[in-house]
């Protein structure tokens, strides 16, 4: 443990060292714009070999439909007849069982059963439930893994959102974008292999923050790029005034050999990940604009979308991008659509997020299939956990709310090597779950499976212990694999 101390410290001092020398200049502005070209030689466990998977992988890429503050499943895919028949009658203790409540609901002296004011109907091949709230979604439930037995230890948005993210609570562990980036690298030399990509509804927001995208502990070469909705979709990326594309040449080669110089002196290997942030910025110049315009798109894939893809930062506009930016290769593009958190009023901002967000996630999913994209591509959309049954605040026949549920909740995923159908149930109440449990390590564990990595495999040594994003649980779901 002392001499781990040591080295550590060691390694800061090395580190503030370069940063007085100015080794690192543009670190905090272009520390995501990276390409796993190199690696650092960390103690990476001996089971990994950079770029290449551990069996004959399902997908190639994953998008993540983030839905930020938790949609109720209530009001999506988990139809409940009971809780139309119980109407305003208090959740029976023998289901509630004691389990947690958030500190919104705890003084309750009530719980009054909910339920949805949206109708469902049955769908597809399998009937699988699907609210009116979401039509367009309900044309491609053949396509869909609906997963309804979801469940999560989190009780709370920060760390029930991280705990999605990155597989643990606490924040500084590495994101599911950056460990699929370290296993897997990119396709694409001129594109990072994790891009992040931020939209907000109509309904109540919960914030997004950069440790969802981090690299944590992994080599920075691993975080997540943002591309924003701005008039530049990635920050810092051009070139100043004055500055051509020879001189630009000119002065990454003259950083180049500084760097290295001082990497042959110093060994910090975070100097040669500076010099992969130059490069892959200055590919990037080339790839980006081109990968970002929208207007060439053809007038029926505006119309699969919606007239809003061509707003930028909208969520139609995001799903569209993450088509693009998958199709040219990225590994992993995370989208976060906020706006979910639906504790009172749910009936008019719940239908304001589906109007937001129904037609372009069906859309993707369309898109990807009709390029014959699907079969490798993992699509996922879900939140951070469910909503309960029972009303906060004051319930009417028009109006309620819903506050935070971990024990059930409803994902899916389409593509990628999923199997279509419906998988677990829950209570004739919603509130536990009676069949086929899965939990976010399960979650984590069946993803990576889809992208041929061992979760138990992908492991990094940080400071004595070996990481990874199942931590020291998670099992395959071998019945959501087609």
């Amino acid at each position: 443990m002392e001499k781990e101390t040591f080295e550590y410290g060691l390694n800061m001092n090395r580190r503030r060292f370069l940063t007085r020398l100015g080794m690192g200049v543009g670190g905090a502005a272009l520390g995501s714009l990276l390409m796993p070209d190199l690696f650092s030689g960390k103690e990476i466990e001996e089971t990994i070999t950079a770029g290449v998977p551990h069996f004959a992988p399902k997908a190639k890429r994953i998008i993540y439909l983030f839905q930020n503050g938790a949609p109720s499943q209530l009001e999506t895919f988990d139809y409940k007849p009971k809780l139309e028949e119980m109407w305003g009658q208090d959740l029976p203790e023998s289901v509630r069982q004691g389990q947690r409540l958030t500190g919104m609901t705890s003084g309750q002296s009530k719980f009054p059963l909910a339920a949805s004011i949206f109708k469902f109907a049955q769908y597809g091949e399998h009937r699988a439930w699907v609210s009116e709230t979401l039509p367009y979604t309900a044309r491609i439930v053949d396509d869909l893994c609906i997963v309804k037995s979801m469940y999560t230890e989190a009780i709370n948005h920060d760390p029930a959102l991280t705990f999605f993210q990155t597989g643990a609570q606490v924040g500084n562990r590495p994101s599911m974008g950056s460990w699929l980036s370290y296993g897997l690298g990119s396709e694409n030399k001129n594109l990072p292999a994790f891009c992040v990509l931020l939209s907000k509804g109509k309904g109540n927001g919960q914030g997004v923050y950069s440790k969802l995208w981090s690299n944590g502990f992994l080599d920075s070469i691993h975080q997540g790029v943002q591309f924003s909705n701005g008039e530049n979709p990635v920050l810092y990326l051009n070139d100043p005034d004055g500055m051509d594309k020879t001189e630009r040449r000119k002065m990454l080669d003259h950083l180049a050999e500084l760097n290295n110089d001082s990497y042959e002196t110093v060994g910090d290997p975070e100097i040669k990940a500076k010099v992969q942030q130059y490069e892959m910025a200055y590919r990037m110049q080339t790839a980006v604009p081109e990968v970002t315009d929208l207007s060439k798109e053809p007038d029926s894939i505006i119309k699969l979308y919606g007239p809003e893809c061509l707003v930028p930062g909208t969520y139609a506009a995001n799903c569209l991008l993450a088509r693009k930016l998958s199709e040219s290769g990225v590994r992993f593009v995370q989208l976060y659509h906020q706006g979910w958190d639906s504790h009172g009023n749910l009936p008019t901002q719940f239908a304001g997020q589906c109007m937001d967000t129904d037609q372009a996630s069906a859309a993707l999913v369309t898109d990807l299939k009709q390029r014959g994209l699907l079969d490798e591509t993992l699509v996922i959309w879900g939140g951070e956990f469910g909503r309960t049954n029972y009303c906060q605040g004051t319930l009417t026949k028009e109006n309620y709310g819903r506050d935070h549920h971990p024990r059930c909740f409803t994902m899916w995923m389409a593509g990628g090597g999923v199997k279509p159908g419906v998988y677990g149930e829950t209570d004739e109440f919603g509130y536990n779950i009676v069949s086929n449990p899965v939990h976010v390590h399960d979650f984590h564990a069946t993803a990576m499976h889809l992208m041929g990595l061992d979760h138990e495999k992908l492991v990094y040594k940080h400071l004595g212990r070996r990481y990874r994003l199942t931590d020291v649980a998670g099992k395959v779901v071998k019945d959501l694999i087609a």
